[in-house]
């Protein structure tokens, strides 16, 4: 289904006029030209965006727009439109709450830009809405005394607006941490953009935060305005963009790729690291200045190796998880398998834990989950052995069809060079279905290809 949107305004002409280069880049279009007709329009049609002229006969735009958000209806991306704006009214027009302020005449690239940019952020806090119906029932797991205690801190974040740094082993909950605190603050009507630097260049590191002058893909900092930025792995951020990150927080303010105008933002920042990072700021890799803008309150999260108390809690957690969202078979850890889970060292922490219940669920077909059977499942990845050096004829057969598996699917994606889509044809397999049993068997794909 086609956007649509509503353009408000009381000149005829440039009402038909936008509504053509509109509906010819194929969105449906209401035209009103005062605000009565908007406020009809807009609960009638309920448009995705909508242009809204200042200067109207009835009522003037500002007015309107702090209308709709006063009586709570203001749901819908503003791009307010005037042939005489100042810096003053634009700037109004933003506090307000307007997505964005264009002055005629309007050029048609900067529109139809300006438009999708909004369509973006739209879709984007939509899927923030989803994820926050998932993570309200996906609160961190434990009742440890190290989880406790982790709790209590969290609780007293929740109402204060500064930097969060968030510390800990990969796979331990860096990401559910981030999503609960952003969750439960002042700030949880806002977009939460988790970003990932890791293993990007430098270039592309400036374009994922800052956009690009003249792309319709939207900056980072410009999606999370409002909300809160997640940025993962912050110390493998290039040096310069580091620079350039904290004096967009410090002046609440970016400038885009090859751009000159200054965009507005109020982002909370949350980052993550695994790294010792006193040892990133002594070796230059993370810049000291930054280290103390983010570092105003740490959040240490154990590995869970220091809480393995927790781990049947987990256990449990994660087997309905995957029963309800996945229709995966039901299957209950014995004592001795759960008493083998607490006594493991974890090395990929929450996350290894997780694959661990899946891979179980999937491969698995006695209700009961038995300790010969996780065994040859712990470590998987340090364990593989391939069935080139060893005879499966002499294992049991789970386990004998499992190696042969992870063999058969890693020689089919060397064969496709890593493509999924062309395994799950040569394999006759519903692409989702494989997706899956790769999880469960630990094969990256990016990992297979010749």
């Amino acid at each position: 289904m086609n956007a649509h949107i509503l353009v408000v305004d009381d000149e005829p002409d440039i009402c038909t006029l936008l509504q053509e280069i509109l509906e010819d880049e194929d969105f449906s279009v209401s035209v009103a030209a005062n605000g009565e007709q908007a406020r009809v329009l807009r609960q009638e049609k309920r448009p995705d965006v909508i242009l809204l002229d200042i200067w109207m006969p009835d009522i003037d735009g500002l007015s309107l727009l702090k209308e709709w958000i006063e009586t709570g209806l203001f749901d819908t991306p503003v791009i307010i439109m005037s042939g005489h704006g100042t810096v003053e009214t634009a700037v109004e027009a933003t506090r307000l709450g307007a997505y964005d302020f264009l002055e005629k005449p309007i050029a048609l690239s900067k529109l139809l830009i300006t438009i999708r940019r909004a369509l973006e952020m739209v879709s984007l806090k939509r899927e923030n809405t989803g994820l926050r119906r998932n993570i309200e029932t996906n609160e961190p797991l434990g009742h440890s005394d190290p989880m406790t205690a982790l709790r209590e801190q969290v609780k007293r974040m929740l109402n204060h607006d500064a930097s969060v740094l968030i510390i800990g082993e990969p796979g331990c909950g860096r990401t559910l941490f981030a999503h609960n605190l952003h969750q439960h603050s002042p700030r949880r009507e806002g977009a939460f953009v988790d970003v990932r630097v890791a293993g990007m260049s430098p270039e592309n590191q400036a374009i994922e935060l800052f956009g690009s002058e003249g792309s319709t893909s939207t900056a980072r900092l410009q999606q999370a305005n409002g909300g809160t930025l997640f940025i993962k792995d912050v110390a493998d951020l290039d040096n310069a963009v580091q620079a350039r990150l904290l004096s967009s927080l410090e002046n609440h303010a970016f400038v885009r790729n090859e751009g000159t105008q200054a965009v507005p933002i109020d982002v909370r920042i949350i980052a993550a690291t695994a790294y010792d990072l006193e040892q990133a700021v002594g070796t230059g890799r993370l810049r000291e200045d930054l280290y103390y803008y983010l570092n105003v309150v740490p959040l240490h999260i154990p590995p869970l190796r220091s809480h393995c108390e927790d781990v049947p809690e987990l256990l449990e957690y994660y087997v309905n998880l995957f029963v309800s969202q996945e229709n995966l078979p039901y299957r209950r850890f014995t004592v001795a398998a759960q008493n083998r889970l607490r006594n493991y060292h974890w090395p990929g922490n929450v996350r290894e834990l997780k694959n661990l219940v899946q891979r179980l669920l999937i491969l698995g077909q006695d209700t009961d989950i038995q300790l010969n059977e996780i065994e040859p499942t712990l470590n998987t990845q340090q364990r593989a052995v391939s069935t080139t050096n060893m005879p499966i004829f002499d294992l049991p057969l789970r386990e004998a069809r499992e190696q042969f598996e992870r063999a058969y699917l890693e020689h089919q994606l060397q064969e496709a060079g890593g493509n999924v889509s062309k395994v799950a044809t040569r394999v006759g397999l519903e692409r989702t279905h494989l997706y899956r049993k790769l999880r469960a068997l630990d094969i990256d794909p990016k990992q297979t290809k010749k």
